[in-house]
């Protein structure tokens, strides 16, 4: 029997190690210099070499060749029965399926006894995050003070299930996931050495589809090597799963033509099929994806099948980017959610219908439009008011009567006639602002009404929210552009806005107001705004 190709091509020296450069020159000197530690922390995705280098670090360590820069040799005899697995004083331990304190402590009571081959023991511990409290604290004590002729090397995909008292025993380095130019080098090589014809659109989706592990794009590769002759892109999209099938294309056409009932007919059609609903859902995820890159640069880096790219092509203008954004959003969380949904099809239905309805829904016109001259500035509303006087007189019936707006978007304030935007204007303007932006997008009013005015220059206002989530939920496209087309209507011209974290504007824009004053005080707990900047003169206490 074969061996498989991943183990074939694992790298024997430190110069075949792909992406992670950074790593092995540190360990290189390490070994050089004679300042390898007793204990290291490998942690990064899969696939990218943390088994392989704490090996490579086992044989170096026990090298026996006489210059340390050319070590590992992988001549002498100890570097010969590391690469066969027959080198005694290389322990690998599997924590995901020892990991009770009882392995633990069985592997300190051994750890005393002196290496039996090389100079060094050294325990590669893979998958260390698997292991119970119980068992990390029966380790402890071992990492910090391990006698001197061991090494422990640490592996996980998981480092924030390490506990810190273990992390601060450990070197630690962090494993990247290797490039896809890399990648696809890589996989060039061996294809030519294993006598593997594929073509290179093959190698480069076999890439993208590895998501930076090296050792998954080569078993990929290793699958395909079955296949009779060359392999060719179309044929690499079916093994892998990843084709574009003519039911994709139809549902995101029927998203595009509001066809409901046709939408579901080929929902179901691919699942009585026998389609996997969440690789259906992955399918239509990837599709939508590469309609928002041809509809954002053209998609000169996709590679599809000409068929596929002439559909793609056609449907990428008939979409607005917001519309695959939300349709990429909701198929990928019914990719999630589809393993516990006891209906197959519920989660693509509802995914279906969401991206409908957001198709459906016409997008509002935020760009600022005067049909006529404004001859006479309005007369000053209620809303005009400033905040502690529109309260005044306001009796809790009339409070709770106030009716959600039923005027249109189209039918808000005129603009003001000198389009002059300071911080005086936009506090008086403030409270009608917030309201007609409740008319357009509720989700931003509401944001709106959690945010206080920091400053106002350059024609850009400055918000500051009291978290961050509420601060990155502002600045997401559809509420930051219904403010936005607020104050344009307003002001006659286009007007930034900035957001911050920090509610504590006041005291920096009125430098006037005596700190922990009565004005301070009813700024911060009732809310209140200054409206001129009036000298306050602290007076002396009684």
């Amino acid at each position: 029997m074969s061996q498989a190709l991943y183990r074939t091509w694992r790298p024997a020296s430190w110069e075949e190690v792909s992406g992670q450069e950074h790593i092995i020159q540190t360990l290189r000197n390490a070994v050089v210099s004679g300042r390898v530690s007793q204990a290291y922390l490998f942690a990064g995705p899969r696939g990218t070499g943390k088994t392989t280098t704490a090996r490579l670090l086992a044989k170096a360590v026990n090298c026996l060749a006489e210059n340390p820069a050319e070590r590992p040799c992988n001549l002498c005899g100890n570097c010969a029965a590391v690469n066969q697995g027959r080198f005694l004083d290389l322990i690998e331990i599997d924590a995901a399926s020892n990991t009770s304190v009882d392995d633990v402590r069985e592997l300190r009571d051994t750890i005393n006894f002196a290496p039996s081959q090389g100079k060094f023991k050294v325990y590669i511990i893979d998958e260390v995050h698997m292991l119970s409290t119980s068992a990390f604290n029966a380790l402890l004590k071992t990492l910090e003070e391990p006698p001197s002729h061991v090494i422990f090397i640490l592996a996980t995909t998981e480092i924030h299930k390490i506990p810190a008292t273990v992390l601060s025993r450990c070197q630690r380095h962090e494993f990247r996931r290797i490039p896809l130019n890399q990648i696809v080098e890589k996989l060039r090589i061996i294809c030519e050495q294993e006598k593997i014809q594929i073509d290179e659109d093959a190698l480069s989706l076999i890439a993208r589809q590895s998501t930076g592990s090296m050792r998954d794009a080569i078993s990929l590769v290793d699958q395909l090597a079955s296949l009779e002759g060359r392999v060719t892109l179309a044929e690499a999209q079916d093994i892998l799963g990843t084709a574009t099938s003519q039911a994709v294309i139809d549902l995101v056409q029927a998203v595009q033509a509001k066809d409901s009932a046709g939408g579901l007919n080929q929902i179901h059609s691919a699942l009585d099929g026998g389609a996997d609903p969440r690789q259906f859902a992955r399918q239509v995820v990837d599709y939508l994806r590469s309609l928002l890159v041809v509809k954002l640069n053209g998609g000169k880096d996709l590679e599809l099948l000409p068929e596929v790219r002439s559909a793609v092509n056609k449907q990428a203008a008939a979409f607005n980017a917001a519309e695959l954004i939300a349709g990429i959003n909701e198929f990928s969380k019914a990719a999630s959610e589809l393993k516990a949904n006891w209906h197959p099809g519920l989660g693509l239905e509802l995914a279906f219908a969401k991206a409908v309805s957001q198709a459906e829904a016409p997008p509002a016109a935020y760009t600022p439009t005067v049909t006529k001259e404004v001859k006479e500035a309005p007369k000053p509303t209620e809303a005009d008011k400033p905040a502690h006087e529109s309260r005044k007189g306001r009796d809790p019936e009339e409070k709770a009567a106030d009716p959600k707006p039923a005027v249109n978007a189209a039918e808000v304030a005129a603009p003001r006639t000198n389009g002059e935007l300071s911080l005086e204007s936009l506090l008086l303007d403030w409270d009608k602002i917030k309201r007609e932006v409740r008319v357009v997008d509720q989700v931003a009013s509401a944001l709106l009404n959690s945010s206080r005015i920091i400053r106002v220059e350059n024609n850009t206002i400055t918000l500051g929210f009291k978290s961050e989530l509420l601060r990155d939920k502002m600045t997401e496209e559809k509420p930051l552009r219904a403010a936005r087309g607020v104050l344009a209507r307003f002001y006659g011209k286009d007007v930034l806005i900035a957001c911050t974290v920090g509610t504590q504007a006041e005291d920096e824009e009125h430098p006037d107001v005596v700190p922990n004053g009565m004005v301070d005080l009813t700024l911060r707990e009732l809310g209140g705004k200054v409206r001129k900047k009036d000298v306050i003169k602290k007076e002396k206490k009684d």
